[in-house]
């Protein structure tokens, strides 16, 4: 019953829940990679999925427009050599030869076709029932962020202590290619996805990092190697 209403969920949207000014992830936002591109025409339909999905307080959809397919007609004004890497190691440790779009990683170890929502909601399910395995607290002061958290129960290292920028929203008109005459709605694309520091888990975590500009920030906690989030928050 509860898989059934996250897809009803999933497909006729949710109210958006506003973020106060400090995130913490005790409320274990799962995280969703969407792997897209503009110039494929298989991929509008998982970019307005992700778009519901942002309407959800137990998610962090993320969208990472890859460069593969620019070749094709229409440069995505979006894609980042580097979103394509990651694609390519969570590729590589499900021990596939190729990757494709739309393809969404659920929590850093689920690879779903980004066009299938309930696969989407059964993974999400199984991920929120789990529960966050580090506590996780972060805080922002103007252009400063601040991530704290006590020594985890259990995960211990090595772990990756991520900072993602974002967009929320951005629409697209598409001149050519396999989208030529659309207008596409784009939600929280990627900008920016860097390791801010190497942590064991050993001991208490505290840091900082200055995040200038408009775009969104979330901090993520992966295991190293491309494996599983272990949390996730975000700021806006």
């Amino acid at each position: 019953m509860k898989l059934f209403a996250l897809a009803a969920g999933l497909a006729a949207g949710l109210p958006i829940v506003c973020l106060s000014a400090t995130a913490q992830a005790d409320e274990n936002r799962v995280v969703i990679e969407l792997f897209t591109s503009q110039g494929c025409s298989s991929c509008p339909p998982a970019d307005e999925l992700l778009e519901r999905l942002a309407e959800r307080d137990d998610v962090l959809p993320l969208a990472l427009h890859v460069d593969y397919w620019d070749y094709i007609g229409w440069a995505d004004s979006f894609a980042r050599p580097e979103h394509t890497r990651r694609q390519k190691a969570y590729a590589r440790i499900a021990g596939s030869r190729s990757i494709y779009t739309p393809q969404m990683i659920i929590g850093g170890v689920e690879q779903i076709v980004g066009t299938r929502p309930m696969e989407v909601a059964d993974a999400v399910m199984r991920h929120v029932q789990q529960g966050p395995a580090i506590d996780l607290d972060v805080e922002r002061d103007g252009d400063t962020l601040r991530i704290m958290s006590d020594t985890p129960a259990t995960a211990r290292g090595p772990l990756l202590v991520q900072l993602v920028r974002y967009m929320p929203h951005q629409v697209v008109e598409i001149g050519r290619g396999e989208n030529a005459g659309r207008t596409l709605t784009y939600t929280n694309i990627v900008t920016e996805w860097s390791i801010l520091a190497e942590w064991t888990g050993a001991e208490p975590l505290d840091l900082s990092a200055e995040v200038p500009g408009p775009d969104a920030v979330a901090v993520i906690v992966q295991k190293a190697g491309n494996g599983r989030i272990l949390a996730a928050a975000d700021l806006r």
